[in-house]
């Protein structure tokens, strides 16, 4: 958003990186492997003002500057760090493989890692077990990131869950890949034939949103969702904690949320934890729903068992209960940054730095799960 311009403005404060929580494999990149209880400063890696944004997968983490280098550090047991080795790296080291490959977005999944380049291009490393790299027929993990080729259109948006894949390319076709959603579609989805996407290894067009253009997509760790460039959203893959704001169980094709459960406004922007969305409409209203046993929905609910998904007919509308329901928070109104971590959120109200430094946490380094998000 452009601004006025202040010849008497103040100078913008200095700006600084931190680090805490969890670091069992030195995603903190401290330097230790040691938990870490209180914000601590990084300084050693790169200036943070030239920080564009912060990523994290389940036990590594990835920071890219504004001039498009890519920094990264923590487990790197599948060569989910991209630096040509399998041991963990407890510093931020530079990937020097993509030196002069000006890097737009990662997505860190649990064990591999999904890089965007400013040409549009995707690449990937890591842990190929689920077929999460795009590369059907490459080895069982890359620890150099590798150019997914099947992907031959200019890609705009990326996200990675805990083991599929996913891509918006300019012209609005979502692609994924990875067989993380399939097991629990087979479960879910009795008799019902799977579409491709769900199964496939390599980059397959997602059915059902032909009508549609997508402008970003996201990833939980069993579902996937897609923001359109007319603020709708779509949403399929596993419903088990009401984060697909439906009655069914699973929803193997994309289903739209009706413009109803966001106040009939247009979706302007969305966030995904492992298990919980959050969005904000043209206005600035700020919906969250999904899983809420740890209050990662911002609000309180009668029960945090008052609701178990069916698996008849996925194409049910509901009367939904409050947890698969969006509901407002009026506390965060107006917010002009807002996060989500596997199983919490972060949100700014009325700070002009963050509009100034357009900092994105898609899962902060410091809050990262140490297990299994089941």
């Amino acid at each position: 958003m452009e601004r006025e311009s202040n010849a008497t403005a103040a100078a913008p404060a200095a700006a600084a990186l931190f680090a805490w929580g969890a670091n069992s494999y030195g995603q903190l990149g401290l330097g230790h492997k040691e938990d870490v209880l209180l914000p601590q400063q990084l300084s050693d890696f790169c200036n943070p003002g030239c920080v564009k944004s912060i990523t994290g997968g389940g036990a590594h983490s990835a920071v890219v500057t504004d001039e498009g280098s890519l920094f990264v550090c923590g487990l790197n047991k599948d060569g989910q760090l991209g630096l040509g080795h399998t041991e963990d790296v407890l510093y931020f080291t530079p990937c020097k493989s993509l030196l002069g490959c000006p890097i737009q977005q990662v997505a860190c999944g649990w064990d591999f890692t999904i890089i965007l380049t400013e040409n549009g291009q995707v690449l990937s490393c890591g842990s190929n077990s689920f077929g999460q790299l795009g590369i059907p027929h490459g080895p069982r993990r890359c620890v150099v990131p590798q150019a997914i080729e099947l992907l031959r259109e200019k890609v705009v948006s990326i996200a990675a869950g805990l083991r599929h894949a996913l891509a918006a390319t300019a012209s609005g076709t979502v692609f994924q890949w990875g067989t993380g959603l399939a097991s629990s579609g087979r479960r879910l989805c009795p008799g019902q034939t799977l579409p491709l996407f769900l199964t496939a290894k390599e980059p397959s067009r997602v059915t059902g949103l032909e009508n549609s253009q997508a402008v970003c997509v996201l990833a939980g760790s069993d579902h996937s969702a897609s923001l359109t460039d007319a603020g709708e959203l779509f949403v399929w893959g596993s419903n088990k904690h009401g984060q697909l704001a439906s009655q069914a169980a699973f929803l193997p094709v994309p289903q739209k949320i009706e413009a109803h459960c966001f106040q009939n406004e247009k979706v302007a922007a969305v966030w995904n934890g492992w298990t919980h969305l959050v969005a904000q409409t043209e206005t600035g209203k700020v919906f969250t729903w999904g899983r809420a046993d740890y209050g990662q929905l911002g609000r309180t609910l009668e029960s945090h068992e008052d609701w178990k998904p069916k698996k008849q007919d996925p194409s049910l509308r509901c009367s939904r209960p409050s947890k698969s329901t969006p509901s407002s928070l009026h506390c965060l109104m107006g917010a002009t940054e807002v996060s989500c971590g596997s199983e919490h959120n972060l949100a700014v109200i009325g700070c002009d730095a963050v509009e100034e430094s357009k900092m994105s946490l898609k899962t902060p380094p410091a809050l990262l799960p140490r297990t299994h998000p089941y």
